[in-house]
């Protein structure tokens, strides 16, 4: 199911251009576009699912690992990453569209705000 008004699902049908580095059936993933770090990517399924709460995110999170795995291997991250997920307003989602933040290429702090 894709969303009419959800920016992730009209990226990830490509109605909206985007640097996609990495795609399978299910998931895509493309950089952020407030980059936080030198490596900052965002891994979203190609279905709509609001957040990691919603029925239907069990069913694309090994998929979501398998690109976690490959993107952390193609930039070299082996010294270390974060993986994020907000879920809800009050976290901090702001677009309602499961989504993963693979965040590394440099020394990262805790907390992280």
């Amino acid at each position: 199911m894709v969303a009419t008004d959800c920016l992730f699902c009209k990226i990830a049908a490509k109605e909206i251009p985007s640097n996609i580095v990495y795609e399978t059936e299910t998931v895509v993933a493309f950089p952020d576009i407030n980059p936080v770090a030198p490596v900052h990517l965002l891994i979203i399924p190609k279905q709509h699912i609001a957040n990691i709460g919603a029925d239907g995110a069990a069913d694309v999170l090994k998929d979501i690992g398998l690109a976690v795995k490959a993107l952390a291997e193609q930039y070299q991250l082996e010294d270390g990453y974060r993986l994020v997920t907000n879920c809800g307003v009050a976290a901090g989602q702001s677009i309602q569209h499961l989504h993963f933040h693979l965040i590394g290429g440099r020394t990262l702090t805790w907390p992280p705000g």
